[in-house]
C-alpha cells in the first residue's frame, strides 16, 4: 500500500498544497484489496502540539510518556523536537536509547520494577527512577545505589477509588517514612512526582498535588537531601483549551510554592497530548447483527420498533482500541461513504472481531445502516493504539502511514530544536494521490 510501512526507514509523504488528510486515506481504501485496517499520521499534528506546549508551558519540560505511543516514528519526532522520556521497562528504555537520547533525559517509572531491569538502567546510567514505597526502595538501593529517586505521591483529589489510592503513589505520611528509609540505605532522593491520571479532566487536581509536593520537599530538606524536580505528571488530553486550564492553575501555584528562586525544574508527562489528535485509524466493518429493543417469542421485529444494529470491525479492544480498556473513552466514528444529509441513522454498537463481551468499542452512537465492506473513521486514535501491545503482545498493530505538510515540513526545518537531532530515520517522499508510483525517495536534509 502505498505510503505505508513497517520498515526502520520512515517514508514521510509530503503532502502537496490542497491536499487534506482524507484524501490519503480515501486513496488507501481506493487501493485494499484485503480490507485490513489502517493508520494515518500526521506528523505535522505532533509538531504542532509541541509548539503549543512551549508556547504555554514554556517553563515545563515535557517528557513523553513511552507506553501511550511506542512507535519509533513518534520517538524519532520527539526526539528531534527535544523532548524528555518517560519509560516503564527494558523494552522502552532499549528503544528511547536507540534514538540517541542522553541517559539524564529519561525517568524509568513503572510501579513494580523487576530487578533484572534496574540493573539494566544502572548499567546504562539511567538514574533517574521512580519509586514510591519501602519495598521498591530497598530492592533499587541494592541494584542501583546509583539511582536518583523521585518520590510519587498521592493526593485526596486523585483517589477516584481505593484500587488506584493503594496502587499510585504514597500519602503525605508515608512520604516522611519513605525519605528517612532512603536516608538510610544511602539513595538519593532529588524530587517528587504527582500521579496525575490520564482520564482525568479536573484540572485542579495539580493544586493539591503541588502544594503537597512542597510538603515533602519540606521535609526531605529538613532530612538533608537536595531535591531540585518537581514532576507534575500526566493527564494532559491533547485538547487546546485544557491545556490553558492547566496552564492557569499550575502555574500560579507553582509560582506560589517553587519560585524561580527555589532552583526547582519543574517538568511534565504529556503522553496523549502529541499523538491522540495526529492518528486516524480506519476499520473495515466484518459482520453486522440486528436486534430490538422488544421481541416477539418468534423473535422478530415489532412492527413498531426501530432496528438496532451491531457491527463488528476488523480492530478491537485488544489491539488498536486497547484506550477503551484503560479511560473508557472512544467517541463516535465517521462513516466512509456517501450518505444523503436526511438518511435515517439507527442505534448502534460497535465491536471488535473476538467474539467476547469485553471486546465493545463503542456501547451506542447513531450510525446510518452500514454494510459488511464498509469503512469507519476514528479520529484522536493515537493514544495506546500503537507500539508495544498492551493485551496481546503476539499481533502485529495495523501498519501506518506517515504524511506532513508542506507548511509544517518547512516551519519543523526553521525550529531550532531540530538543529542537533535530525530525523535520521526518515525518508521524505512526494505524495501523489492519483500515481500508484512515487518519485525515488529524497533524503530527508539534515
Amino acid at each position: 500500500m502505498k505510503g505505508i510501512t513497517d520498515d526502520p526507514q520512515f517514508s514521510l509523504g509530503l503532502l502537496e498544497e490542497g491536499t487534506a488528510l482524507c484524501d490519503v486515506i480515501d486513496s488507501h481504501i481506493n487501493e485494499q484489496t484485503l480490507r485490513n485496517a489502517f493508520f494515518v499520521a500526521d506528523i505535522g499534528v505532533i509538531i504542532r502540539q509541541y509548539v503549543h506546549w512551549k508556547t504555554h508551558m514554556a517553563t515545563v519540560r515535557p517528557y513523553y510518556t513511552v507506553r501511550c505511543n511506542s512507535c519509533p516514528a513518534v520517538i524519532e519526532v520527539l526526539a528531534a523536537l527535544g523532548t524528555g522520556f518517560v519509560c516503564s521497562n527494558k523494552a522502552e528504555l532499549e528503544l528511547v536509547q536507540g534514538h540517541g537520547i542522553p541517559s539524564e533525559d529519561i525517568i524509568y517509572s513503572g510501579v513494580c520494577k523487576q530487578v533484572s531491569q534496574i540493573k539494566y538502567a544502572a548499567k546504562n546510567g539511567i538514574d533517574l527512577l521512580v519509586c514510591d514505597n519501602e519495598a521498591e526502595l530497598r530492592k533499587i538501593s541494592r541494584c542501583h545505589p546509583n539511582a536518583k529517586l523521585l518520590l510519587q505521591i498521592s493526593t485526596e483529589v486523585s483517589h477516584h477509588n481505593e484500587e488506584m489510592s493503594m496502587t499510585f503513589g504514597s500519602s503525605l505520611k508515608e512520604c516522611r517514612h519513605l525519605l528517612e528509609t532512603a536516608k538510610e540505605l544511602g539513595v538519593q532522593v532529588v524530587g517528587v512526582r504527582s500521579h496525575i491520571s490520564s482520564s482525568c479532566e479536573d484540572d485542579q487536581v495539580y493544586v493539591p498535588a503541588i502544594s503537597d509536593a512542597r510538603c515533602v520537599f519540606d521535609m526531605g530538606e529538613e532530612i538533608g537531601f537536595n531535591m531540585n524536580i518537581l514532576d507534575i505528571g500526566g493527564g494532559f488530553t491533547g485538547s487546546g483549551a485544557q491545556l490553558d486550564m492547566v496552564h492557569s492553575a499550575v502555574m500560579v501555584t507553582v509560582d506560589m510554592y517553587f519560585p524561580p528562586s527555589t532552583g526547582v525544574s519543574i517538568i511534565a508527562e504529556p503522553g496523549s497530548f502529541f499523538v491522540s489528535s495526529a492518528f486516524t485509524l480506519a476499520v473495515n466493518i466484518i459482520s453486522k447483527e440486528v436486534v430490538a429493543r422488544n421481541r416477539h417469542e418468534e423473535g422478530n421485529l415489532c412492527s413498531d420498533e426501530e432496528p438496532e444494529f451491531q457491527y463488528f470491525m476488523n480492530e478491537g479492544v485488544y489491539r488498536s482500541f486497547a484506550c477503551k480498556l484503560l479511560e473508557n473513552m472512544i467517541a463516535a466514528p465517521s462513516v466512509h461513504k456517501s450518505t444523503p444529509l436526511d438518511a435515517p441513522v439507527f442505534s448502534s454498537s460497535l465491536w471488535g472481531p473476538s467474539g467476547d463481551d469485553l471486546d465493545q468499542v463503542v456501547e451506542h452512537c447513531l450510525l446510518p445502516e452500514l454494510n459488511v465492506g464498509d469503512w469507519l473513521m476514528f479520529s484522536h486514535a493515537g493514544a495506546y493504539s500503537l507500539g508495544q501491545p498492551l493485551c496481546s503482545p503476539s499481533s502485529d498493530s495495523p501498519p501506518v502511514s506517515y504524511v506532513i505538510s508542506t507548511t509544517d515540513w518547512f516551519e519543523m526545518q526553521d525550529t531550532d530544536a531540530t538543529q542537533e537531532v535530525t530525523l535520521k530515520n526518515f525518508t521524505l517522499v512526494p505524495y501523489f494521490l492519483n500515481s500508484c508510483q512515487r518519485e525515488a525517495a529524497v533524503s530527508v536534509p539534515a
